[in-house]
């Protein structure tokens, strides 16, 4: 099955969609590549990705407390340079970041020709890498997890018409949609480097049953994904016209 797909329907991106990345891989430039990428990998893996990691990466993993954080940031980011060596043609170990205000990570300098824009989220032990040529974008992913304060983090960090749409729904309805308004808005957010500060100032629109758009007056696009049960994940970038691409890493 060809993994091409135009996101028409909230409910479309099922498992099966997420195909092993052809050998040959190319990003044209009307695509966007999202890799799904388990982030629990066995011990020899581990070892093999450690090892290309740049040694302020190794020294914030060793800072993590919890030997499964470490774990899956060391499987992250070994992960992220596997996938983004294979656009520029180099080795993982020789992919180079530079960090914005807020801490994004961005490709160095030396690697501003190539034009490549990504953008990484993780929740549990799943991670989504959002690939693009040119164009600013960014990617976020929550489990869905029962919140006790719900309700009032909406109240904090959505507009008015969000949140009644929230308050409207049967309890199970609300958990799904509060997390895909926080992955819309944030994954917007992590696109154009803005703070979580923001979060109140991006109005999406969506219901239970119908995809998310984003209403603001700049030109973006905003796809909505299932990548796994009791998973939602959203990928903004700027312009329209994109074929989106799901990869299983």
């Amino acid at each position: 099955m060809n993994s091409e797909l135009r996101i028409t329907n909230y409910l479309t991106a099922t498992d099966h969609l997420w195909q092993p990345a052809p050998t040959d891989l190319t990003l044209l430039p009307d695509e966007i590549h999202v890799w799904r990428i388990n982030l629990d990998q066995p011990e020899p893996q581990l070892q093999n990705l450690a090892a290309t990691l740049s040694s302020d990466e190794t020294a914030r993993a060793e800072r993590f407390y919890f030997q499964e954080h470490r774990q899956r940031f060391i499987a992250g980011r070994g992960i992220l340079r596997t996938i983004l060596g294979r656009y520029l043609g180099i080795q993982p170990s020789q992919v180079q970041f530079n960090y914005q205000q807020r801490g994004k990570p961005v490709l160095a300098d030396t690697f501003a020709d190539s034009g490549l824009e990504f953008n990484l989220s993780h929740s549990q032990g799943l991670g989504l890498c959002a690939v693009n040529c040119t164009r600013p974008i960014g990617v976020d992913l929550e489990y869905i997890r029962p919140m006790s304060d719900l309700e009032a983090l909406a109240k904090r960090f959505f507009l008015p018409r969000e949140y009644d749409m929230l308050r409207s729904l049967s309890l199970n309805q609300q958990q799904e949609v509060f997390f895909r308004y926080w992955t819309c808005k944030e994954a917007y957010l992590k696109a154009t480097g803005d703070g979580l500060s923001q979060l109140e100032q991006i109005e999406v629109s969506l219901t239970p049953t119908e995809p998310a758009k984003l209403q603001i007056s700049e030109d973006w696009s905003l796809f909505e994904l299932l990548p796994a049960n009791n998973y939602v994940a959203a990928v903004a970038v700027e312009n329209f016209g994109w074929n989106l691409k799901c990869w299983q890493y």
